[in-house]
């Protein structure tokens, strides 16, 4: 599938995302999945469904309110674990308190940082997840690469990201559209289109999975990445 390259907007600086996130963070589900028609969880579950196994020990790479991670737990069950990494401690907070709700204190652990410099060593994680975080990255290219290197050889990388449209009409129109709401970050919440899947693919990784989804005007590109084992 050709992947399609955007005019890049500046991304807002980590400073702004995290004031962003703590004013959104109670109502980021309802927010997220109102400006996605709701196909943002038809994403998650391909990601989990062709990615995670029972046992797998996962990175949530900015899980912001933890919907993924949660799903990804449930799937890997008892004998795995998932680490939540955001930037924001207020999405954490809300994603702790899911978390809760379904019973898998133990198996979860919180971390805050940036995505561009993971603290974690390299083939760290069996699966390593990030839902529409790399969206709002500096640097996605290498936030996409920091996931890579922490995936252990043989390990999956499933990513959901914003994309353009495939229409050029639909295309400048969402362009326009974007234009005014990038006035708004409490609106944008930082988001746009990125393309990291070449990066991946350069670096050695294998695409098993990908496909285009989503509302017309805000499309999102959903793909896994196999690492080669040794």
């Amino acid at each position: 599938m050709k992947e399609q390259v955007s005019r890049l907007r500046e991304a807002l600086s980590n400073d702004v995302l995290k004031s962003v996130y703590h004013r959104i963070a109670r109502r980021y589900d309802f927010q997220h999945g109102l400006i996605t028609a709701w196909t943002d969880q038809k994403a998650r579950k391909m990601l989990i469904n062709n990615a995670v196994t029972a046992g797998d020990h996962i990175l949530d790479c900015g899980s912001g309110t933890g919907t993924t991670g949660i799903m990804a737990a449930l799937k890997a069950g008892p004998d795995g674990s998932v680490t939540f990494f955001d930037l924001s401690d207020d999405m954490l907070r809300v994603a702790e308190r899911k978390a809760d709700r379904e019973g898998l204190q133990g198996r979860i652990s919180f971390q805050t940082g940036d995505m561009v410099r993971l603290s974690y060593d390299d083939d760290s994680f069996d699966v390593v997840l990030s839902t529409f975080s790399l969206c709002p990255l500096y640097d996605p290219h290498k936030g996409a690469l920091e996931l890579y290197r922490v995936t252990r050889p043989g390990g999956k990388i499933g990513i959901a990201h914003s994309t353009e449209p495939e229409s050029k009409i639909v295309r400048w129109l969402a362009d326009r559209v974007e234009d005014i709401a990038w006035h708004f970050p409490l609106l944008s919440m930082g988001c746009r289109s990125v393309s990291v899947k070449s990066a991946l693919q350069k670096a050695g990784g294998k695409v098993v999975l990908s496909r285009n989804m989503g509302f017309p005007l805000w499309p999102f590109h959903v793909f896994i990445v196999q690492k080669p084992a040794i």
